[in-house]
This record gives C-alpha cells, sequence and structure tokens, in this order.
C-alpha cells in the first residue's frame, strides 16, 4: 500500500448521495484537506448539473480543501487533480503510453474517457470561498452505456475493460492520495507554470483540430496550448482564440 499523505484526512462511505454534497455538508467542521470515498453514491452529478451515476465498483470521492486563494487560482486545481489521475493510472497499471489528458478534466484512456473531475466551490466571504471539492469519478470496473449518453460524447470506457487491471475503490483511493498531495505541493509552492507544462506533456489532440463548444459559440481549430490561466488557446482561421470554458469534442 502506498504511504497515505501526511495531514490529509481519510473516509470512506458504504453509501452516500454525493460525496460532492457530503463534503458541502462537513466541510465546516474540518481543519484540514479530507479525501471522501462513496462505494455507493446514490445522486451523483457531472458538469453542468448533469445526472452522473456511479455503477458498482468504480471510483467516486471528493476531496475538500480550505486554499486562500482567488478564485480563478483555485479553478486551476482541475489540472492538479489530472495529473495526480495520470499518475495513479500509471501506478495501477503500468501503461503512460494508454492515457492522455483532455481539456478541461477528463482523462482519457485509449481515446476513451474514463475518468472526469468536477469542481465545486462554496461558503463565498470577501470573495473568497471557504472551501472547494474537487469531485473525482473513474470507471474502474465499468463503463456507462454509451447509448446513453449524447451522440457526440466521448466513448465511454473501464480501466478493467482497456487494460484487464482490476482495482478496487479503496486501493485506487490510496494511490490516488499521495499522488493528488504531490502537485498540489507543487502548486502551492511553484504556482501554476510547472502544472501547465507537466499537463501539456501529457494532453490530448495537442496540434490537431478540435471543436470547443461554449454555451454560446462554437468554435473549430488547431489545438494550440493552455495559457498561464488556464484558457484552452485554439489557432483558427480567424487568429488565436482564448476559451475558458467549453465542452470539447474530437
Amino acid at each position: 500500500m502506498t504511504d497515505w499523505p501526511t495531514g490529509y484526512g481519510r473516509r470512506v462511505l458504504a453509501e452516500v448521495d454525493s460525496t460532492n454534497a457530503e463534503a458541502a455538508r462537513i466541510a465546516p467542521t474540518l481543519a484540514g484537506p479530507e479525501w471522501i470515498l462513496g462505494l455507493r453514491q446514490t445522486a451523483g452529478r457531472g458538469r453542468r448539473g448533469r445526472d452522473w451515476r456511479s455503477q458498482e465498483g468504480n471510483f467516486a470521492a471528493t476531496l475538500v480543501l480550505q486554499p486562500n486563494e482567488a478564485p480563478d487560482v483555485i479553478a486551476l486545481r482541475s489540472f492538479v487533480a489530472s495529473l495526480a489521475l495520470f499518475d495513479a493510472f500509471v501506478a495501477v497499471t503500468a501503461r503512460p503510453e494508454a492515457f492522455s489528458l483532455k481539456w478541461p478534466n477528463d482523462v482519457l484512456l485509449n481515446g476513451g474517457k474514463v475518468a472526469g473531475i468536477l469542481l465545486e466551490s462554496a461558503g463565498f466571504a470577501g470573495g473568497r470561498p471557504s472551501h472547494i471539492a474537487i469531485g473525482i469519478g473513474v470507471n474502474l470496473a465499468q463503463a456507462p452505456d454509451a447509448a446513453q449518453l449524447e451522440a457526440t460524447a466521448t466513448r465511454p470506457v473501464s480501466l478493467i475493460s482497456e487494460c484487464g487491471a482490476q482495482v478496487d475503490p479503496e486501493t485506487f483511493l490510496d494511490v490516488l492520495a499521495p499522488a493528488y498531495a504531490h502537485w498540489e505541493h507543487q502548486f502551492v509552492t511553484y504556482g501554476f507554470e510547472p502544472i501547465r507544462t507537466a499537463w501539456m506533456a501529457r494532453a490530448a489532440r495537442i496540434g490537431e483540430v478540435i471543436t470547443a463548444r461554449t454555451m454560446r459559440e462554437e468554435y473549430v481549430g488547431t489545438f494550440d496550448s493552455v495559457d498561464k490561466s488556464g484558457n484552452l488557446v485554439l489557432k483558427t482561421a480567424q487568429g488565436a482564440v482564448s476559451i475558458p470554458a467549453a465542452d470539447i469534442f474530437f
């Protein structure tokens, strides 16, 4: 078993409505960062309020943090979590070439979606949140039925179907937590630049034409980079476009 990171709490719940909802309930009582793992999650949600159901044997967890930073800096932790997931996957499969990171907050395995990240913040005072919840869902054992997803959604895959790796949620948490602690230390010590550089080295579809859809517009262009604010930079026929939030399609 990997050593649990110093200063991080760990609680495992047999059943919970949502680990992010549980994070909001317990955040005021916490003295430091805390991992919450739900072995069964009954009311999970994804980005933009979409329903997200965790199937048996899959991983549904949330890390609660109390950062003392501006909201735009806090939001960069989606990249920190992505790097931690990448390292955890490599640790349990020994197949780094199979994984890549999809902007802004997904992990791909052989081109299919194996994990996603959802950041939520609450308790704002003076323009800053009292805590953030980093929700992480991983298809360890099962992938959602593609027929139940949007036609343009990235193909869902599971760790066991693609790699044959049988990993239970608690074991995965014990690998993920120290990986996250490592990248969190890099982030708070050296800022976003080393995180951005590491993320770019693992990014999916760099230099390729992709589509970015915001709530109002659609952009098609070459994936050039991620800027110092975490925005996606596309090279389009009209020039470079910096996009702070969008759904990405290949």
